[in-house]
């Protein structure tokens, strides 16, 4: 039996619609392998745990006489009030895959997968037929689903596991047949597995499970063809690897057409196996919390009772308020036993066991003068519990009786939430307090409060600046006039055309210039007298100045560590010299996955990355070494905190209670009320219906908030693809970002599992969403890191120019706001979704710091070998003023070589080929080279 441990990703996972690959990585597939806390067990198991012992320090002096509770119970009741809790604990079970012959004849076969666990389990699966050459999902034809099977779009079935009446304690309990013909033209049947209780998934080491019924035979020319391979290299794996090379490979894209392959499918001797794999499931437990208030009548103080049947250690993170303002501090000594000061912010005290084991309780004996008790529930090192997102508040003042039953009436309602497993030892729990001490804030704000405002010598600076912008906007508008006249009249040819476009490049350039040293503070400035100042002209929001250079400050293993702020603002003064201007930080909420993809409560910044106060620490650092940073955030799906009555995950909690008037009305597996989805759907969470007013005023104060509190100075927009670019441009108009960028991630264009010479159809669809932004952010330029891919990886550089003889990615239409790169956290680190051709990185680099576009650096390279080679290629870039707007101009583009000048400054070629520029009328000299790849500089 192999053991392979899988790991749940709470709700459904995404699907690319694209049909070929490169495909998208999808979120849930990724957050393999995952490492677990260990379970807290009660004293009674007789399994030793110190967690508690270690982790408090005891205060000594001062100890609180604290009554018994036969004491207590004697005393007058102020309050009482009995709090549901929802916590989880991880159980391990197995799940099965069978393939057997089916009854019959020997053609018919079946599948069956069954797990070991209780839930209510179902299979989603999907088949990939055998003359489709990728691993996109189809569904099954109706003969092969079983009873019960509900589509889902037009991809995949979702099968119930139907419960097994005689299995055994410890045997399979739950499991579905799936049975087919393997004469028939299915190639493979894949699948993963969902518990419907509490939404998670389950796949085979971060993979769909894949069943091959077909060997891939592929005849060259329709000559006598030999064995080929199986087409099993997972789902996300680079579509090139598909191909059996040809024996040599063509200068030119169209002499490769007539060499046509015949690809053939045969069918295998199909043998019957039996597999088992490990898996950990989250199980949620019931238990309660009731805290009472009773009147000492042995002093002047109020006494606190905490009784919970919670096993284990239980900590009580807690502080007291004088006012309704709740705003937490230390109640003065003595404090009870087994206390520890937490940060000078908060109280942490360890609760005793009960005498019948069954539980724990504490006695706390606090002054008259505090008007109550503020408090979470600590249970290990990664589990805390709140109340539905808040903190647990208990009044100190007396009640009547009739008010007390109204409240312990009214809590039959209420639900507590179990927070995801999160690193709290920095100080999180106060950091939420603190968040909520923000939104007086942020009322003050609404209702008029100004917050900063620039100084005169800024304003005159900007009226300067305004005055020779505005002569460059002039040109801009005749040549725009001009262009336009001339298509009208079609007096003008295409040629002359493009000569007036590159114009209004080099003057928009120009015009950047302007802002090159300086960036906007984006704050509303007091004018006295506006009527007499002529308006600055303002920076397009999103899009800095043009000579960015972008460093991701993150992998996708960064969380483990649980102090990645701390780790990286170390190094913030490294990456300033070897030239970045801007870097690019993780999700910073509160996520159900520890890498932040999958945010809950938006307001909450503690997350496995670091606390609150360390991500404005580290903003605060790469202010001070001249680097701004860009926050990345997700909102496309948020994951719910509560079930309906249903029992799906569509409602929130936090300070955004959304409900499920939030959640787009066209994805069946979270039942939202709001409208259709404006994009794709991303299944492995709500989808958020940004048409709702409501949803978008809210996003829009949080990323003002973002900004104001943080500090952050832009955005990377995670998964725009599934939201209309336009409510994009109301978000960025909001918030006022200096820099912006959108991972739209889309799939190139294919044909026989070969990639395309033309590519315009995919880059149109990433500027078409920077236009439906009108042109505020920009967008990771695919296209390009596509290209590159084969073109480097199949010796093939002269697919590095279009048609036109121009860069054939969104860097050759709309360089301003192409975000040029190689890899990032999904197609690399250890994801490797769609890894860069390895070994050809830094002609990937060579390629991207020398033209135009704003390049984008992953930090896995910039902390490498590579480093001293990119650090020249910024220098070069930095010295010679090369911005996202330069000209390019293509010198040579064959089988194996491809060179370009870009603004008659830098001189590049990459590739194994022989190519120099020519020193007349120039002089070059040579700069920068490594492996496959030279630069030089004009002299």
């Amino acid at each position: 039996m192999s053991i392979v441990r899988w790991r749940p990703v709470l709700h459904q996972p995404p699907r690319e619609k694209p049909r070929f690959p490169p495909r998208e990585p999808r979120r849930w597939n990724v957050l393999c392998p995952i490492r677990y806390p260990k379970p807290v067990f009660p004293a009674s198991r007789g399994v030793s745990n110190n967690y508690a012992r270690k982790a408090l320090r005891i205060v000594r002096a001062g100890l609180a006489p604290t009554p018994s509770l036969a004491d207590a119970a004697e005393t007058e009741v102020l309050f009482s009030e009995t709090f549901p809790l929802k916590r989880t604990q991880t159980v391990e079970g197995k799940i099965s895959v069978r393939l057997d012959p089916a009854e019959g004849d020997g053609s018919r076969w079946r599948l069956a997968v069954g797990c070991n666990l209780q839930g209510q389990w179902v299979l989603h699966w999907g088949v990939t037929y055998c003359d489709d050459l990728v691993s996109e999902w189809d569904q099954p034809p109706p003969e092969m689903r079983p009873p019960g099977s509900i589509p889902i779009k037009d991809y995949a079935i979702e099968t119930p596991l139907k419960k097994s009446s005689s299995a055994l304690e410890g045997q399979i309990l739950h499991e579905v047949h799936i049975d087919f013909d393997s004469n028939s033209p299915i190639a493979a049947i894949h699948f993963v597995l969902k518990e419907e209780e509490t939404g998670a998934w389950f796949q085979h080491k971060g993979r769909d499970f894949r069943i091959s019924l077909k060997d891939f035979i592929e005849e060259d020319n329709a000559s006598s063809g030999k064995q080929g391979f199986g087409i099993w290299l997972g789902t996300f794996d680079q579509i090139s690897s598909l191909l059996v090379k040809a024996e040599g490979s063509s200068s030119k894209p169209q002499e490769t057409v007539g060499e046509a392959k015949v690809t053939k499918w045969q069918n295998r001797h199909i043998q019957g196996f039996y597999e088992e794999y490990s898996l950990l499931k989250q199980e949620y437990l019931q238990n309660f919390m009731t805290v009472t208030v009773r009147k000492s009548d042995k002093s002047d103080k109020n006494i606190v009772q905490f009784d919970t049947d919670i096993p284990g250690d239980v900590v009580v993170h807690w502080g007291v308020c004088r006012d309704n303002g709740k705003k937490w501090e230390i109640p003065p000594a003595p404090h009870p036993p087994a206390t520890k000061i937490f940060r000078r912010k908060a109280l942490q005290t360890l609760l005793q066991p009960k005498t019948n084991g069954l539980g724990k309780w504490g006695l706390f004996l606090l002054d008259k003068g505090i008007s109550g008790v503020l408090f979470v529930l600590k249970l290990n090192e990664y589990t805390w519990l709140n109340n539905m997102g808040t903190d647990f508040y208990i009044p100190l003042t007396s009640a009547s009786s009739s008010s007390i039953q109204t409240r312990q009436d009214g809590t039959a309602n209420e639900q507590l939430t179990w927070t995801e497993p999160q690193d709290m030892r920095h100080g999180q729990a106060q950091d939420v307090i603190n968040a909520r001490s923000e939104a007086s804030f942020i009322q003050k704000s609404k209702t008029g409060v100004s917050e900063n405002s620039s100084n005169n010598e800024e304003t005159n600076q900007a009226v300067v600046h305004a005055a020779y912008a505005d002569e460059i906007i002039y040109e801009i508008r005749n040549l725009v006039t001009d262009i336009s006249s001339g298509k009208g009249k079609g007096t003008k040819s295409k040629e002359a055309q493009e000569n007036i476009l590159q114009e209004i490049e080099k003057l928009a350039a120009e015009a950047y210039s302007i802002f090159r040293s300086s960036s906007p503070n984006f704050v509303e400035e007091s004018v006295t007298d506006a009527e007499s100042l002529k308006p600055a002209v303002k920076l397009c929001s999103g899009t800095g100045s043009g000579f960015e250079i972008l460093c991701q400050g993150f992998n996708w293993e960064s969380h483990k560590s649980g102090r990645w702020y701390s780790e990286l603002s170390a190094k913030a003064k490294e990456l300033s010299s070897l030239g970045f201007t801007i870097i690019w930080l993780p999700p910073p909420t509160e996520s159900v996955s520890p890498e932040g993809y999958m945010p809950k409560d938006l307001y909450n910044l503690n997350s496995r990355y670091g606390n609150m106060e360390e991500l404005k620490d580290i903003v605060k650092r790469f202010h001070e070494v001249g680097i701004k940073v860009l926050g990345d955030v997700v909102l496309n799906h948020r994951c719910a905190h509560y079930q309906n009555q249903n029992g799906v995950w569509n409602i929130f909690g936090g300070r955004l209670n959304w409900d499920d008037r939030a959640i787009v009305a066209d994805d069946p597996h979270f039942q939202g009320r709001g409208n259709k989805s404006s994009g794709d759907n991303f299944h492995a969470a709500p989808n958020i219906d940004h048409s709702q007013e409501f949803v978008r005023n809210d996003l829009k104060e949080w990323l003002r908030w973002l900004r104001r509190e943080v500090g952050y100075d832009g955005w990377r927009l995670d998964f725009v693809r599934g939201f209309w670019g336009g409510y994009v441009k109301d978000y960025l108009e909001a918030s006022e970002p200096y820099f912006a960028v959108g991972e739209y991630w889309d799939s190139l264009s294919y044909t026989y599992g070969g990639m395309d010479h033309n590519q315009d159809a995919h880059r149109q669809r990433i500027v078409d969403w920077i236009n439906a932004t009108n042109g505020t952010a920009g967008a990771f330029d695919v296209t390009t890191k596509g290209i590159l891919h084969t073109a480097l990886e199949k010796c093939e550089y002269w697919r590095l120019s279009d048609q036109k003889g121009k860069p054939p990615g969104v860097v050759g239409w709309w360089p301003s706001r192409a975000v040029t790169f190689i890899e990032n956290h999904d197609t690399g680190s250890t994801q490797g979704h769609w890894r860069f051709p390895s070994g050809k990185e830094m002609q990937g680099y060579a390629y991207i710091l020398t033209h135009p576009g704003t390049p984008a650096v992953f930090y896995d390279h910039v902390f490498s070998h590579y480093q001293q080679e990119i650090s020249r290629l910024i220098s070069l870039r930095h010295q010679k003023k090369i911005h996202c707007r330069s000209m390019v101009k293509i010198t040579k583009a064959e089988r194996d070589v491809y060179a370009a000048e870009i603004d008659e400054k830098i001189a590049v070629k990459i590739g194994p080929g022989h190519c120099e520029p020519s020193n007349s009328p120039k002089k070059w000299v040579l700069t920068a080279e490594g492996k496959e790849y030279k630069v030089w500089e004009a002299s």
